[in-house]
């Protein structure tokens, strides 16, 4: 077995936010971007064929959708909790996060790329959620607010 080296995990975590920030510059362009064979994706409930209940929410957010399902759906989130996604990209489950926790509460989103956060910000902005936040870090080193995040 080949040990684990450190530049390896750097030569990943670059391709995948080169990866990551090209699908956001094509979803800031206005095309369905996906990470998986289209078809396959819907049929899968996969990508914005997994967020039935995302009415009312920013059409980019919902079109820039590359989760692999939907936690807020299944998640027991109440007014004023704090919400932390992980990867959270173009911001869709943080919004609909935010909508759940209501204003006495917070959303973060947490995304390696400064592509995705533009996106999820704009979207937060569209949407009038004052109470999400987006931030630049890696889930390996998850950068803490002075307020909110424990």
């Amino acid at each position: 077995m080949t040990p684990h080296r450190q530049d390896d995990s750097e030569q990943v975590r670059a391709a995948v936010g080169a990866r990551y920030a090209g699908l956001a510059r094509a979803a800031q362009a206005g095309q369905q971007v996906t990470d998986c064979d289209p078809a396959g994706c819907a049929s899968r409930g996969f990508g914005p064929a997994a967020y039935p209940d995302a009415g009312g929410m920013p059409e980019g957010a919902v079109r820039a959708s590359l989760g692999c399902g939907n936690p807020v759906a299944v998640a027991d989130l109440r007014s004023g909790e704090t919400v932390l996604d992980l990867g959270c990209g173009a911001g869709l489950d943080v919004l609909l996060s935010a909508r759940r926790v209501g204003p006495s509460g917070k959303a973060y989103g947490l995304d390696m790329t400064g592509e995705m956060l533009d996106l999820a910000r704009a979207h937060a902005e569209q949407d009038g959620a004052g109470n999400a936040e987006f931030l630049l870090g890696r889930i390996e080193a998850i950068p803490r607010p002075d307020r909110g995040l424990r």
